[in-house]
């Protein structure tokens, strides 16, 4: 079975990337808590009332005053209910402390990006993974903020909520917005239909749990909202890479429907299409068997020990990359946004785009050779994102697009609208043709590390759209031009969560993406609006296979 052109890539360096509630300004210990109202910490840390139980965070940002509440429970362990539907957590009645990140899901160790260093956070690794962490400034206070709810990168088969580039403090602060991040089932754990291999209605729907434990942390958020100090019938959900085909798959799950309002898909538009069963399910086969067990013992593959599933997962025919939500016809009844967008999703806006050179991160780093390519040796490196397309056709209208560029640079072009940039244009085609505005963004701002030889590439805004330069220097560097970028894409990406609209005094008008002029928002230091900025665009979405998700 053939594999996405660079998936084993991709996964080896994106897994960083990616009711009623009770409390004051300065809170009082719940009762039951072991601290009395002497202690002094105890009339400082805040303390969130869930509907499952109160849980103690802390007290950060420049101000002192964003409530941070880590490693919250949204659903029970999975360690006893793999490949089936989260269970609703057992209510508790004692403080819970909220200080620290839940477990990352089950996946691979990662690999060492230099540049992702600055985001490292990893945590243990455990299938009692179902945690959300949330940054709010106020709690049961009627605020009704906005909330932005991230799913994180890597793929659907790593990453986690706790990279320290999802920090929320300073965009909840910056905005008063309500931040929450979130970890869910991943790759085999989350992704592998045995829908076709057995008939235990445990496993139904096996092939989209990780996007159903999604669904479940949504419910959370619109059943905690209040307590929180956010606005249940104002929630974008948004994220980056995969994180992006997990928000774009969301808005064709009708149990989804309702539990968020805005979208924003950045640098990930590529689930225009999920799995089939008919391909999902020999890779389920293959698993199995990989596993050691016999065939359709789908019982042996749900109670074997977890660290004996990860090394069948990552020796299978999958090497652990290959996974992505399956159409079912039961949780997900249809492709995503393939051949249209989703009805389902009509009325929700969606903020869409990508990096200039995305793929100069994964492409470049994976293959140094590629960033001092020889025109004789491009038709060749472009072979695996063409499919049948003729190379020198493509090669000889890309240089009249790009007369100034070297051969590396129209490879790394390439690669980019192939794996990004043009299914992040189909997406908005698509979505354009309903009632829900769709605004379209690149980001061109360069940076410095790794002598300049990444440009813009994939994950680099992230530090800015959660405001945060600080720790992200491993990638952005720092500097007056890194917090501009900063303050320009945080601020447009808030107001967008409150009002379905990213314009902002500090940009120039940014209308509405229409086929007829695909009007765009260039980030940069100096940021402009360009028509149809791509000179790719007609002569690739021609000749190229019609997005990742086909």
């Amino acid at each position: 079975m053939p594999f996405e052109a660079g998936a084993i890539v991709r996964h080896q360096l994106s897994w960083l990337v990616p009711i009623i509630g009770l409390c004051f300004s300065v809170c009082t210990p719940v009762a039951g808590s072991e601290l009395d109202d002497t202690t002094p910490a105890a009339k400082l840390d805040p303390v969130l009332v869930t509907n499952l139980g109160p849980v103690r965070g802390t007290s950060e940002g420049d101000s002192g005053g964003v409530h941070v509440f880590r490693g919250v429970r949204y659903a029970a362990s999975t360690e006893r209910r793999r490949f089936q539907r989260a269970a609703d957590a057992v209510p508790w009645q004692e403080v819970v402390e909220a200080t620290r990140f839940g477990n990352d899901c089950p996946q691979s160790g990662g690999g060492n990006v230099p540049v992702f260093a600055s985001w490292a956070n990893p945590q243990p690794k455990s299938e009692d993974c179902l945690f959300l962490n949330v940054w709010t400034r106020g709690l049961a206070d009627d605020g009704k903020r906005p909330v932005m709810v991230w799913f994180h990168g890597g793929g659907y088969v790593a990453g986690s909520g706790s990279s320290h580039g999802y920090d929320g403090a300073r965009l909840a602060e910056r905005g008063d917005v309500v931040v929450i991040t979130v970890n869910h089932r991943l790759n085999a754990f989350g992704y592998s239909y045995l829908g076709g291999l057995t008939d235990d209605p445990r496993y139904a729907d096996s092939g989209n749990i990780g996007s159903l434990d999604m669904v479940k942390a949504l419910e959370w958020v619109r059943d905690n909202a209040a307590a929180f100090g956010g606005d249940p019938e104002n929630v974008t959900i948004f994220g980056e890479s995969g994180g992006a085909a997990k928000v774009s798959t969301l808005m064709a799950m009708e149990e989804a429907q309702g539990l968020f309002h805005r979208v924003i898909a950045q640098s990930g538009s590529m689930s225009l299409a999920g799995l089939t069963p008919r391909i999902a399910t020999p890779l389920a086969e293959n698993l199995i068997e990989t596993a050691g067990l016999q065939p359709g013992d789908v019982k042996g593959l749900a109670s074997m020990p977890m660290t004996d599933l990860l090394k069948a997962m990552y020796a299978s025919r999958s090497r652990g990359a290959f996974y992505r939500p399956v159409v079912d016809g039961r949780s997900l009844k249809r492709q995503p946004f393939t051949p249209d967008a989703p009805p389902v999703s009509a009325k929700v806006p969606l903020l869409v785009g990508t990096n200039r050179t995305e793929m100069r991160l994964q492409a470049g780093l994976a293959d140094p050779s590629a960033f001092d390519l020889d025109w004789d040796e491009l038709s060749g490196k472009i072979a695996p994102y063409i499919g049948k397309a003729d190379p020198e056709e493509i090669i000889g209208g890309m240089r009249a697009a790009y007369p100034d560029a070297n051969a590396s640079e129209i490879y790394f072009q390439i690669a980019t609208f192939r794996n990004y940039r043009g299914t992040a244009i189909r997406q908005a085609e698509r979505k354009s043709s309903q009632p829900a505005p769709v605004y379209m963004y690149r980001m061109d701002w360069e940076s410095p590390v790794e002598g300049g030889r990444l440009k813009a590439a994939h994950a680099l805004e992230i530090g800015f759209v959660f405001d945060n330069v600080a720790k992200s220097v491993s990638y952005t560097g720092e500097g007056e031009a890194q917090q501009r970028m900063a303050d320009l894409m945080a601020d447009a990406w808030i107001a967008f969560a409150r009002k379905g609209d990213p314009n902002t005094a500090s940009l120039p008008n940014w209308p509405t993406y229409e086929p007829i002029n695909r009007a765009t928002m260039i980030f940069d230091v100096e940021p402009k609006v360009l028509n149809d900025p791509d000179p790719e665009r007609d002569l690739l979405q021609r000749l190229l296979p019609d997005g990742r998700g086909n």
